[in-house]
This record gives structure tokens, sequence and C-alpha cells, in this order.
């Protein structure tokens, strides 16, 4: 062998075992320097409401970069469409029969006892902040595993907010949005040496709503969605389009075609308001304005890149699909699906779009992944983690929805479900109810207009998901006594 090839091999070598240096270099320091994380969950916001989703004529630039540099989840659901245990199911990625969280109703005990992801990181030496709506009962007091608090009480205020501010309750004058918002960047501009999370849990889009213990709700200021004055008739003249269900008597559902009391029959006379639409539309303003100044001090302070943001919702809101207004809690599409988008351009690709099934319950296991730890078995989703690459072999099929009934909505008293959706099927099964099930082909009936329940061509379907609805309550068959 010549001087020359000896040369090119030991230099081949050298290179080799340089980058195998600087991958372990690499692998070491992100171990050692786990991300930041923050967590913006937005109120009621469909999933199809911002502009990367299609809407209409929404303006959401911040949302829409969300999208175009991390990762568009455009099949996210939420287990149960409810305020209280969607965000437990975040917290503690279990479904809300196991964390104990089932109704809107003053939970205030059991929401202390969660175990969270953020507790957890709290233990793993992150600096940790809750500020926003909790809405798991009205109790405002700091829950274990945040280090700084900032808490609405209840539903909160959309304007002038009464916030308990790490154990001192105060009126801050303002528009809560941005009120939240500011409390956000004192948090993340501040100097530290460890990682941090900030759980930022606005109050848009909910109506100005106060909640009472019982579950019940009175109008503040004559209810209503408030948007941020600078945003107010920002969309007055625009309509949206609406999707092919909007308005349809659900006659074929024996739930809904009750009639009750004086309560109008569903039809096109019940549906959501135009002007409903558009101030939704105008409140959503202030928090893509807010996310924006997020990324933007993220940046500024050389952080945006070393952090996860999660920008999701904790349940839809009906744009009158099926002649509904406000009664969310219902199994079908418009409220269970959510939307969700992940930035971390160290695992995640610019313009990534994720068609798999996510589910509410992941973002607890996907976080505690990204921050380099092992996930507790006893969590029932799964990290989303190995979803950023594509490089999945296999992935869930199905998965619960549940509710459990209470007294809010007239309409829905007594409507208690335990349901199950598959990629082309979804079966509900109503507990209070005799004889008013529901079956969908979701493939062929997407805006679940015809149910199949009584139709004999899909008995061994039906069947099939009665059965899969059985395997996943004996799966999730646990109760957290931690």
């Amino acid at each position: 062998m010549n001087y020359t090839n000896r040369f090119f091999i030991i230099l081949v070598i050298a290179v080799f075992f340089i980058q195998c240096s600087s991958k372990t270099s690499e692998s070491s320091k992100s171990e050692a320097n786990p991300p930041n994380i923050i967590f913006v969950l937005i109120d009621d916001m469909r999933w199809d409401e911002f502009g990367t989703a299609g809407h209409d004529y929404l303006k959401t630039p911040n949302i829409d970069r969300m999208a175009a540099e991390g990762a568009w989840f455009t099949n996210t659901f939420t287990t149960m469409p409810l305020c209280s245990p969607s965000r437990a199911g975040f917290l503690t990625g279990l479904y809300a029969h196991s964390n104990g969280i089932e109704d809107n109703l003053a939970r205030n005990e059991q929401s202390h006892k969660l175990r969270t992801f953020p507790a957890k990181l709290d233990t793993l030496g992150y600096e940790t902040a809750f500020i926003g709506k909790w809405h798991m009962g009205n109790d405002d007091s700091r829950r274990p595993g945040f280090n700084h608090w900032v808490a609405l009480k209840g539903q909160g205020e959309a304007t002038n907010p009464t916030l308990n501010i790490d154990g001192e309750r105060s009126v801050v004058e303002g528009y809560t949005t941005d009120i939240l918002t500011n409390f956000a960047l004192e948090f993340i501009n501040k100097e530290r040496d460890e990682p941090f999370l900030l759980y930022l849990s606005h109050k848009a889009l909910h109506p100005n709503f106060v909640q009472h213990d019982d579950g019940s709700v009175s109008a503040i200021d004559g209810g209503g969605f408030v948007a941020a004055n600078r945003h107010q008739g920002m969309y007055k003249d625009q309509v949206f389009t609406k999707r092919q269900n909007f308005g349809v008597a659900p006659t074929d559902k024996p739930a809904l075609a009750r009639k009750i009391n004086n309560l109008p029959l569903l039809s096109e006379e019940t549906v959501t308001p135009e002007n409903t639409i558009r101030e939704r539309a105008e409140m959503l303003m202030a928090v893509d304005d807010g996310l924006g100044q997020l990324l933007k001090a993220l940046a500024e302070s050389g952080q945006l890149d070393n952090t996860v943001i999660v920008v999701t919702s904790d349940h839809g809101y009906w744009y009158g699909e099926h002649g509904l207004s406000q009664e969310r809690r219902l199994a079908y599409e418009e409220v269970i699906r959510i939307p969700l988008l992940i930035r971390y351009p160290a695992k995640i690709s610019a313009g990534t779009i994720i068609t798999e099934t996510a589910l509410s319950l992941d973002l607890a296991p996907t976080l505690i992944d990204l921050a380099g730890q092992s996930i507790d078995e006893h969590f029932q989703g799964r990290s989303l983690v190995p979803l950023f690459t594509g490089k999945v072999d296999s992935w869930r099929t199905s998965f619960l929805i549940e509710y459990f009934s209470d007294h809010v909505f007239e309409r829905i008293v007594n409507m208690g479900y335990k349901a199950v959706r598959s990629d082309r099927y979804k079966y509900i099964h109503y507990l209070d109810l005799n004889d008013m099930d529901e079956f969908y082909d979701l493939q062929e009936d997407p805006y679940e207009l015809h149910n199949l329940i009584d139709d004999p061509d899909v008995i061994n379907a039906l069947n099939e998901m009665k059965a899969e609805l059985e395997k996943l309550l004996q799966q999730t068959d646990y109760r957290d006594k931690s």
C-alpha cells in the first residue's frame, strides 16, 4: 500500500471518530440542556379556526407560523369535549374516568391531587409557571408542581380580571388575554440557569361567563365573546363557509331529536349566529398577537430554537352543525377535534404535516419524552415524538371518547355516553338513554348525517366497534390513586 492510500485511510478514520465524538458531545449537551417548554392552551378553539387550517377570513400569522416552522397535527382529538376534564387530560395523560375530573363541577380537592407533567418537570429542575385559566373548580390557589402561579378564578373575566398572583389576589385592569401574555413575557424573560416550563392557559375564546360551584354559569356584562378593543369590528362583514351538516335537523339522532320542555327542535333556526362566529374570530386576534410576542421574546433572548412550543385547545365549538350552538360535550367531529401545532427545530422539520391520530392525552408523555426522561407506565396517552420523523411501525387505530352527564344545558341532560372512534367508524353508546345509540361510517359520511345503527349492512362493523369500545374500557380501567 503506497503512502497516499495509507494517508487517505487514516484521514477517513480520523474524520469518522471526530464525527462520532461530535455526535456524542451534541447528545450529551442535549441531555445536559433539556429544552424549555411553552404550552399555550386556547379555550374552545375549533380545529379549523386558523388560517392554515383553511378558515375563510381569519388572519393568524403567528399560529400559521407554528405550522410553517413546526408540525401541524391534522387529526387531533380531545377524549372528553368539556373544559375541566379536557384540561386534566392534557396535564395527566389520563382519561377522565382515570384522573377523576369528570365534569365542570367543583373538583377543587381532586385537582390538587393530580399527578401532572408540570409536577414531574418541577422535580427534574425545571422552573415552572402556570398563567391563566385553571378551571377545575373555582379554587384559584396554587397547584402542586408550579413555582409561579397567576390564576383566574373559575371561568375568569374577559376584562379587568381578578388574579391570584402567587397567593395574593388583586384586580388587574385591562384586557385579560393581553394581561396573561404580559405575565408570560415577564416569566420567560427572567434570567435563569435552569430550563423552564410555561403553561399559558387563555380565557379566550370563551364567552364572558362566571361559573358557580354547581357547574352553572351566569353572564358577565351580558356575556358574549369579548374581543380586545383594537380588534372589535375587524371581521364585521365576513361570512364563514358552513359545513354540509350546518342547520340539518338531526332527525336520525333520537337523543337530539327529542322534544324537551319548551326548547325548539334543532334545525336551521337554532344554529350559532353569524355574529358569534365573527366575535370569536376577533377574540382570537389577541391570542395570536400574544403568541407573536412570545416568539419574538424567545428569539431576542436566543432561546427560540431550544424551546418546545405547543399550541392547542381543550375542545371545539358548534357553528350550527346539526343545528347545535352552545351544547358542546357531544361526540361529533366539530367538538372532539382540536388544533395541535408543535415547534421544536431540534426534532421537527419545518412544515411537517402529521396525519396520524393524536390525542389530548398524548401531550403529557410527549413533553416528558422531549425533556429527556423515561415515560411513566401509568400514562394512557402516547409520546408523539416518534411521529416527528414518520418512522412509526404502528400507531393507534381507535380511541375512547366519554362524557358524564351534567345539568348545565337542558337539551343534553342525561346524555352521558361512552364512544369509540376508529379511522373509519364511530360508535356512540348513551348510558342513560335506551335505544338511542349512533353509528357512523366516517369514510362515507364525514359530516355524520346518516346514523347507521339499525342498518343490517353494517352489523359486522358495528359489532366490531362495540367490541373495541369494551376493549378500550378494560384497558383503561384504572383510577390514579397517587
